[in-house]
């Protein structure tokens, strides 16, 4: 392996992906990847070149920032960003085409005081979070329909509850969707792109499939919607070697505060990752890794560069690798069991991969 930690990323498990979710949206639909907070840690600039030449036309940020990130890279795909405050450089961002989402009517002032821009307006259609209020929606499109230099190229909004078979929700936002549409066709606006569906919303929901569809979570392998497969391929490994074996006594305690005491003579393996990296505390005596292809503790605290494996009578030597996470394939642990065992979710743990773990790549598209 070379390093004492890393991330591999497979490209060609994220190519299968995109190529997989923009089947399941259709012929009628385009695929916005969402890349925002570095790919979900994966690497922004491998993963949207990577996309992008596998079914993939749009890329979602959440920061003018982000955008400009891919924009200084060459990529010229449309983005769209949707997350920033009312006073920020517009300017910038619509000299480098990026699309604008738009949720209060304050945003929609700044951003046409700062030149001809595309926007897409966000309506909140039951998430309670970003968005128009419902209340103040037809006002807003109106203005919009009327404000000069600006462009709507898009009416979105974000599903709540997709990833809960049966919520009844979905349907509910679909029908206001369907009203948010109407109001701003009455005022005169019919956008280029409608968008509602979201990972689970692609996979699980026909109905909110519009014009476009937003792949996040499953574009990196993890099924959005729990008992429904749909064949996506994990594409983050992580993954460290063996940089201190000890070999043991009964009764040893093991890293702060000795909540892990040896039942027996064991070896403890020092892994180079912590919480600083990623790995979270929640982890200590909880969570497990693959050690020559078995599963074995983590022993004790978790701390903030380092951790301890109870390997037991298991032959490890310095410089063996330890995976953290994985597919699956070979029976270690994944991605969505780290999540559970941390009480969160898998794009906690995804995006937690610290800046100190080197991303690597391979697969048909590195």
């Amino acid at each position: 392996m070379g390093l004492i930690a890393e991330a591999a990323v497979d490209l060609g498990a994220i190519g299968h992906n995109a190529r997989l979710l923009a089947g399941l949206a259709g012929p009628r639909a385009q695929t916005m990847a969402v890349v925002k907070a570095n790919a979900f840690g994966h690497g922004v600039l491998p993963v949207a070149n990577a996309v992008l030449d596998h079914g993939v036309s749009w890329l979602g940020v959440t920061s003018i920032t982000e955008g400009l990130q891919l924009r200084d890279a060459g990529i010229d795909a449309p983005v769209l960003a949707w997350l920033y405050g009312h006073d920020d450089d517009f300017r910038t961002a619509i000299r480098n085409e990026i699309d604008l989402s738009v949720s209060t009517g304050e945003h929609l002032e700044a951003i046409a005081r700062a030149g001809a821009a595309r926007v897409h307006l966000k309506v909140d259609t039951g998430l309670t979070r970003n968005g128009v209020q419902w209340e103040e929606w037809p006002a807003l499109v109106k203005v919009a329909a009327q404000q000069r230099g600006i462009t709507v190229r898009g009416i979105w909004s974000h599903l709540a509850s997709a990833d809960d078979p049966g919520n009844p929700s979905v349907a509910q936002q679909i029908e206001r969707f369907e009203e948010a549409l109407d109001i701003a066709r009455k005022a005169g606006i019919e956008p280029e792109v409608r968008h509602l569906a979201n990972s689970a919303g692609i996979v699980d929901h026909p109905a909110t499939h519009y014009d476009l569809v937003r792949a996040g979570l499953a574009l990196y392998g993890v099924e959005p919607v729990p008992g429904v497969t749909a064949g996506l391929r994990r594409a983050m490994t992580l993954r460290a070697r063996a940089v201190n074996v000890k070999r043991v006594p009964p009764g040893t305690g093991v890293s702060y505060l000795h909540q892990y005491v040896t039942g027996t003579t064991s070896t403890m393996v020092l892994v180079p990752v912590g919480y600083a990296d990623g790995v979270p505390r929640l982890l200590s005596n909880r969570g497990e890794v693959s050690v020559h292809g078995q599963r074995r503790p983590i022993a004790g605290r978790v701390a903030m560069d380092q951790f301890v494996v109870a390997a037991g009578d298991l032959p490890v030597a310095l410089g063996d690798e330890i995976t953290l996470f994985g597919d699956g394939s070979a029976g270690e642990p994944t991605v969505e069991e780290w999540a559970a065992w941390a009480q969160t979710n898998p794009h906690e743990i995804l995006t937690g991969i610290g800046a100190r773990v080197p991303r690597t790549y391979w697969g048909a598209t590195a």
